[in-house]
């Protein structure tokens, strides 16, 4: 009996299909889902990115708070770190999944359009959008840090948890911050990569990649932010150690490990595959 070509002709695109189900996405394919999302950011007004930024900013003071929770409450043990250092993803699982605005994703996201265009317009948008989400993220961790450090919001065992673990995240030096912060930076744009594709474990790719932020002590400058702010406003750092300890060069290793490390690397690749 000879098969029934139209029969045949839907059992090989259905087996096509559920290949291409099974087969992870090329490069090409996560560039042009980050590129395409980087275009919609640099589409956004200054205002609706201003108040997503505050908003990041805020949510990333509960990293600092969840950390402090954990430790207090964790026993006096070798181990303790490794758990206590999971608080600094509670910051990261509601800025991302809220899709609020953080500034060290938007090194990757919005790099990618200028990579690509090259061109006085898209670079005055990248600049004014980083300007606006660095500020808004910056006011809003110093309004967390301000609340955690003058007010009676947690106990004082918490209290003192927090002034503790603030200290044991900052940096000796300039150059240890900013090493620390390339790393940092190179993690969170690689989490963004993965982010697109992830579909169920979107979850566990962030908890995994900003764990390991958490354990290595590595400077995020919105987390560190929150730390050396909350020291800054109990008095016991100065402005201008919040600054060159921990702001700058946590700003710069950030940009460093995004821009370089993930963007210009994952664009060359796939520019490469074009050729």
């Amino acid at each position: 009996m000879t098969p029934d070509p139209e029969i045949h002709d839907r059992e090989e695109r259905l087996e096509r299909e559920e290949i291409n189900e099974r087969t992870a996405p090329s490069g090409k394919i996560v560039y042009e889902a980050i590129f395409q999302e980087g275009e919609e950011e640099l589409a956004r007004n200054s205002s609706a990115l201003a108040w997503s930024g505050f908003a990041a900013g805020l949510s990333m003071g509960f990293s600092f708070l969840a950390v402090g929770l954990l430790e207090r409450f964790l026993p006096d043990a070798s181990w303790s770190p490794l758990i206590g250092a999971l608080g600094i993803s509670l910051g990261f699982l509601i800025v991302v999944l809220g899709r609020q605005q953080l500034f060290t994703e938007n090194t990757l996201t919005v790099m990618l359009p200028m990579l690509r265009h090259r061109d006085r317009h898209t670079l005055g948008n990248v600049l004014r959008l980083w300007l606006v989400v660095l500020v808004a993220n910056v006011v809003g961790a110093l309004c967390f840090a301000l609340v955690l450090a003058r007010t009676q919001v947690v106990d004082t065992l918490v209290y003192t948890t927090l002034r503790d673990a603030a200290f044991q995240a900052a940096s000796p030096s300039f150059a240890v911050a900013f090493v620390r912060a390339i790393f940092a930076g190179w993690l969170i744009a690689l989490m963004v990569w993965l982010l697109p594709y992830a579909e169920t474990a979107r979850v566990a790719v962030i908890v995994i990649l900003t764990y390991v932020i958490g354990l290595a002590h590595l400077s995020h400058v919105i987390v560190s932010t929150v730390e050396q702010g909350f020291l800054l406003f109990t008095g016991e750092i100065s402005v201008g150690v919040f600054l060159a300890h921990s702001f700058v060069p946590s700003l710069l290793g950030n940009i460093v490990g995004g821009v370089a490390l993930v963007a210009a690397l994952n664009h060359a690749q796939v520019v490469s595959g074009e050729t």
